[in-house]
């Protein structure tokens, strides 16, 4: 990632120092901790290639992002830095928050697992997919710290369209395995924008 935009030393140790946090969340708090949790317990996979597709996603968001960048295009303020930053920060508590409600039912692989219930609890209260309404924060937060409205447009287009295939699979599974709780579940809640979408 060349981040040239950033236009002090303060700044990029600030957006290295966010990344780096997201990504020790993802690795450990998305991948160690939920397998540990699970204990042993076999995943029944329906994931149709969604989990590929979710992090080739990501990466192309990413550099697509990256090319508005830094090529100067669609550039915002420079306070938009912090408000970006503080989004990422939002985005990566909200998914880990998700993430640690479900506790062993969380995996990065859409499928089931014996005994899985409904969740709906913390942020699942509301929404049914919190875990990527943090992540797409946490994306949308890296455009705007990026300072383009440009990127911040690649991320939400290329996200949301990988996000509303991979949420389509997720709950065809969901439906199928736990039935009509997951059912009555559906109608109370929204998928990831509380009470809008």
């Amino acid at each position: 990632m060349d981040i040239i935009i950033l236009s002090s030393n303060t700044e990029q140790i600030i957006f290295f120092v966010v990344v780096g946090i997201w990504l020790l969340s993802e690795i450990i708090g998305a991948g160690l901790i939920p397998n540990l949790r699970r204990h042993g317990t076999k995943l029944k996979k329906s994931d149709k290639g969604s989990r590929l597709l979710f992090y080739v996603g990501m990466f192309v968001s990413i550099e697509i992002a990256n090319i508005f960048v830094n090529n100067g295009i669609a550039l915002l303020p420079n306070w938009f830095f912090f408000l970006g930053i503080g989004l990422m920060f939002l985005g990566i508590i909200i998914r880990q928050w998700s993430i640690a409600v479900l506790g062993g039912f969380f995996s990065s692989t859409v499928g089931t697992q014996e005994g899985q219930k409904v969740v709906d609890k913390g942020p699942y209260k509301l929404i049914r997919h919190p875990a990527y309404t943090g992540y797409l924060l946490t994306l949308i937060g890296l455009g705007l710290a990026w300072l383009s409205w440009g990127a911040v447009i690649a991320i939400v287009l290329v996200t949301g369209c990988i996000l509303t295939y991979r949420i389509s699979i997720e709950e065809k599974v969901l439906i199928t395995n736990l039935g009509e709780p997951y059912i009555e579940y559906m109608k109370k809640t929204k998928r990831i924008i509380p009470y809008v979408l």
